[in-house]
């Protein structure tokens, strides 16, 4: 009887491309398997969380994927995952880790005298809510991080050697990645497994485009230093807001932070990111109107009344043409994973979706989650390379 072959070797050089939330947690994921610990080079064009990772809002919810079964199950294991990192990590201290209540707030165009409704807290103006507050999460399904301070510390633990560059393509021979080619560098950065984790840049790599498309979702956001941020408590708004009749409805959201500063985002628009993700700035009329919407929930967030402007800024949230996030194995390219189109889910998945890629490149398979509802090869049938 001939013997079973050996199981193929773990790579033992990764490269990752990419320094936001989801490379990073990929990183730490590889550097603490339990079998097989590798340690990766992450390859970075401006800084580790200098883009979507950096300016995001940080919130964490169990169940609001659940509509969509794929979905929901890798946010519930990535929300299990960021209570165990933040356990493992000092998550509390290290990037404000801590368990929110969240409410439905529907802010009326014109505010009228009210009294407080009890749901509300105390920083919030009695006006800014037009009717009951709604619950939407307690502190046992909704949590918050600082995504920057978050990306920062995950990656930092991995242990993983930044390269600052610009990733131009993957290298394939004979059908498989064989490392990155890196804008001004000599020679190519090796590696037996490539991880593409660039957010909305993701398609600007020819062995992503052939297969499918990543745009970009410009969201803006402001980040507020209240006259008492003592008194500011652990409240997340989802606000709804006409800013006049007839006028399209907002969706802003309000995220006070354990610094006490908040942070308030909204005013978005298809649009895809410039080459440099230092060059993006937000535009004057977005700004101005989160800095209205601010002023209408809280006498506390009034610029006017001494308010401190922390930020003004924007980002871009890489979105699919299917609304799903693209996590596996590129076809047609043996060890060159991707991991993108997580839209403004990107903080709360990024655990789960770096656990998974590590178990699928070192072991072969991802058992944290399925990943067929994530994996590119969705994208054939329309895609060149399907063609």
């Amino acid at each position: 009887m001939s013997a079973a072959p050996a199981a193929a070797a773990p790579p033992r050089r990764v490269v990752i491309c990419g320094g936001g939330v989801v490379g990073a947690c990929t990183a730490y994921f590889l550097s603490t398997h339990a079998v097989s610990p590798t340690v990766p080079t992450l390859v970075e064009r401006c800084a580790p969380a200098c883009a979507a990772s950096g300016k995001a809002g940080g919130f964490l919810a169990l169940d609001w994927c659940d509509s969509t079964p794929g979905l929901s199950a890798l946010a519930r294991a990535s929300y299990a995952l960021h209570r165990r990192l933040a356990a493992d990590l000092g998550g509390v201290d290290a990037y404000g880790y801590r368990p929110v209540h969240t409410l439905s707030v529907c802010v009326p165009s014109v505010p009228k005298p009210a009294s407080p409704h009890p749901m509300l807290p105390a920083w919030v103006d009695p006006s800014a809510s037009a009717a009951p507050p709604r619950e939407l999460g307690t502190p046992d399904t909704t949590a918050q991080v600082h995504p920057g301070l978050f990306t920062k510390a995950v990656l930092a633990a991995s242990g993983a050697e930044v390269v600052i560059g610009e990733v131009e393509r993957v290298v394939v021979r004979d059908g498989r990645a064989a490392g990155v080619a890196v804008k001004g560098r000599d020679g190519v950065v090796d590696a037996d497994a490539v991880v593409l984790a660039l957010g909305p840049w993701s398609g600007r790599l020819e062995v992503v485009s052939e297969v499918f498309d990543v745009s970009g979702l410009k969201a803006h956001s402001i980040l507020l230093g209240p006259r008492e941020p003592e008194n500011i408590t652990p409240h997340c708004l989802f606000l709804s807001y006409q800013p006049e009749p007839g006028a399209k409805m907002l969706d802003p959201e309000v995220y006070p932070r354990p610094t006490g500063e908040v942070y308030i985002c909204g005013m978005t628009k298809e649009e895809n990111p410039p080459d440099d993700p230092a060059t993006i700035t937000g535009e004057p009329n977005s700004i101005a109107m989160l800095h209205k919407i601010a002023g209408k929930v809280s006498s506390q967030l009034k610029k006017e009344e001494g308010a401190e402007v922390v930020a003004e800024q924007a980002c871009y949230l890489p979105c699919t043409t299917d609304g799903m996030p693209v996590i596996g194995e590129m076809p047609g390219v043996k060890g060159c994973y991707v991991a993108t189109g997580h839209s403004c889910w990107g903080i709360l998945n990024g655990p789960a979706t770096g656990a998974a890629l590590a178990e699928l490149i070192l072991d072969g398979k991802a058992k944290i989650v399925d990943l067929a509802p994530f994996s590119p090869a969705r994208f054939l049938k329309r895609s060149r390379r399907g063609a």
